[in-house]
């Protein structure tokens, strides 16, 4: 795939932890994305701590392959103190670094009604056993 194929991003953006292993449902889920996604949209991972690629270089990646709207999604349950501090900080930064981008934040994945719906039939999957 060309880069002037690729319009938009998507980067799923997690904590990160020192197990490599910790990756694997996000790396399952951007695969996932990008199959059903199409061939313009890029879809990346980041983490905020302990994994590589960081936000900034995720981001700029994406910018070099050609996006010119990217979407950061936060891969957390709720809104502690990493996504209302940490993440607005890193996408000023990633903003400045690339004012010709549009980069937006999404909220965290498990404030989405739809997201919960999911876990709600799981866990119920799980009493059926």
């Amino acid at each position: 795939m060309n880069a002037s194929a690729i319009s938009r991003g998507i980067i799923l953006f997690g904590h990160g932890a020192r197990d490599a292993r910790w990756a694997e449902p996000f790396e399952r889920l951007a695969h996932k994305l990008r199959v059903l996604a199409g061939p313009d949209t890029r879809v990346s991972l980041a983490f905020l701590d302990l994994m590589t690629p960081d936000l900034p270089a995720a981001v700029a990646a994406q910018v070099a392959a050609g996006c010119r709207s990217i979407t950061v999604v936060p891969v957390f349950f709720g809104q502690g103190g990493h996504v209302r501090r940490d993440l607005p900080l890193l996408l000023d930064a990633c903003r400045t670094a690339h004012p010709a981008v549009d980069i937006r934040g999404a909220v965290p994945v498990g404030e989405d009604d739809a997201v919960l719906d999911a876990l709600t039939a799981y866990c119920l999957r799980q009493l059926a056993g």
